[in-house]
């Protein structure tokens, strides 16, 4: 499985946009360091149990996720931290993460849910490490609308990549960019890491 792969390059290109990140306070005792390895995830958002589950806030979105992951805000974008993690300042970077992102990032790069969001200057590095090539298909193999909370739904779009080390053995690691995006909330969510319980997490949204 694509998150299994370690030992992930730095990116070289860091988001312009993007101020200095903050931690978002969790309660201590169900809270865990950065870099441990992320806690269950169910199928759904539902069969969280009330003990060990945080709600995050973002742009009036409220989700309840499992206490463990963290939170790291940049200006109108957020970084939730789901497992490993050596550099949380980058979009592709060692990070087992998803993104949420505001209307005034998603502005500055040109967003508008028709293609993939690659919020770089140049071509991205493999999220996944060990790799010196990321191919991006430019053809999504799924899109539909997905509820997200009672009243919300979001354009979904599932977009191929793949990264492979060149001048090798042309060895390939394919992963899926799933996205997320509330056009009138102007929020997007993106996932590289394939996260089970997003869905669910998503779906049982609430909104204030």
């Amino acid at each position: 499985m694509i998150g299994s792969f370690r030992g992930m390059r730095k990116r070289s290109a860091v988001l312009a946009v993007l101020t200095t990140a903050v931690t978002l306070a969790v309660p201590a005792a169900a809270s865990a360091a950065v870099g441990a390895p992320p806690a269950g995830i169910p199928s759904g958002a539902s069969a969280l149990p009330a003990r060990g589950t945080t709600t995050f806030s973002f742009r009036g979105m409220n989700l309840r996720m499992p206490s463990a992951w963290k939170v790291r805000r940049y200006g109108d974008t957020a970084r939730v931290i789901t497992g490993p993690c050596t550099d949380p300042e980058y979009f592709y970077a060692d990070c087992k993460s998803f993104w949420l992102v505001g209307p005034k990032t998603l502005a500055y790069w040109g967003y508008t849910g028709k293609d993939r969001y690659v919020p770089t200057l140049t071509q991205p590095s493999c999220p996944f490490g060990g790799m010196s090539l990321t191919v991006l298909g430019d053809k999504a193999t799924s899109r539909g609308l997905r509820q997200v909370g009672r009243g919300h739904a979001a354009a979904y779009t599932a977009w191929p990549g793949y990264c492979e080390a060149q001048g090798s053995s042309g060895r390939k690691v394919h992963f899926t960019q799933r996205e997320w995006f509330l056009p009138t909330s102007k929020i997007l969510v993106v996932d590289l890491w394939d996260h089970k319980g997003l869905s669910g997490v998503l779906k049982n949204a609430t909104w204030s």
